[in-house]
């Protein structure tokens, strides 16, 4: 966000208003004065003016490149969880649509905005997640077919949704689905008899993982990001 909309958004000054404080070199970000309007802030930013530090107010979406060996709880005694990645006020406030298993890495989106998570997570919206994975077996042929006709999984009524595979070698895949049951992927492999020894999440909707993020790195969302899935 632009430090001038910031400075509109927690302290009600006008557009105008925000310009001239910030010109004046009335505003500090990270305790060092900052006179351009146009710079980019997020929440790691210290931005104080009139002698109050100034807070985010409205939603937050994050993209993280989730590690292995991390959970997507809060509290566990075994693995580290998640929120332990980044250092942001209230976040206990966070929810995250979509979780991955501690084994699973990759793209891990994390918002306090309900609506939008549930926009991701309720079956109803059929919010594609694509996946890399890679299997103890070679993959048969025949699976391309299987996944894309809906195949039953132990323990459900019903069949899953049609899913997209690609075989990209032998052993390696990228799969398209378009729901989230419990460990889905997995249990799809599973139920042809095959077991998955690596799984990636790539893409959530329209939002790809940024190549640019490490295992364990995180950035805000762009604003195109953030529209695709409302």
């Amino acid at each position: 966000m632009r430090l001038d909309k910031f400075l509109c958004t927690c302290t009600g000054l006008t557009r105008i208003q925000a310009k001239r404080v910030i010109g004046k070199g009335q505003v500090t970000v990270d305790g060092v004065v900052e006179k351009d309007q146009k710079v980019k802030i997020n929440e790691s930013h210290e931005v104080v003016f009139d002698g109050r530090r100034l807070r985010f107010t409205g939603p937050r979406y994050i993209m993280l490149n989730k590690p292995d060996g991390a959970v997507c709880t809060s509290l566990d005694d075994d693995y580290r969880s998640v929120f332990g990645l980044f250092d942001l006020e209230r976040a206990e406030e966070l929810l995250i649509a979509g979780r991955l298993d501690a084994d699973t890495t990759g793209l891990l989106l994390i918002t306090d905005d309900g609506k939008w998570s549930h926009n991701i997570t309720s079956p109803k919206k059929q919010c594609r997640k694509r996946y890399y994975v890679v299997v103890a077996d070679p993959i048969p042929e025949d699976t391309v077919e299987r996944f894309a006709e809906g195949i039953m999984l132990k323990g459900e009524k019903q069949p899953t949704l049609p899913a997209e595979l690609e075989i990209l070698a032998p052993n390696e895949a990228l799969l398209t689905i378009h729901e989230g049951k419990y460990h889905q992927v997995k249990r799809m492999f599973g139920a042809i008899g095959n077991r998955v020894v690596e799984l990636h999440r790539e893409q959530v909707g329209d939002i790809a993982l940024d190549e640019d993020l490490e295992l364990g790195e995180w950035r805000y969302l762009t604003t195109e990001e953030v529209d695709s899935v409302k």
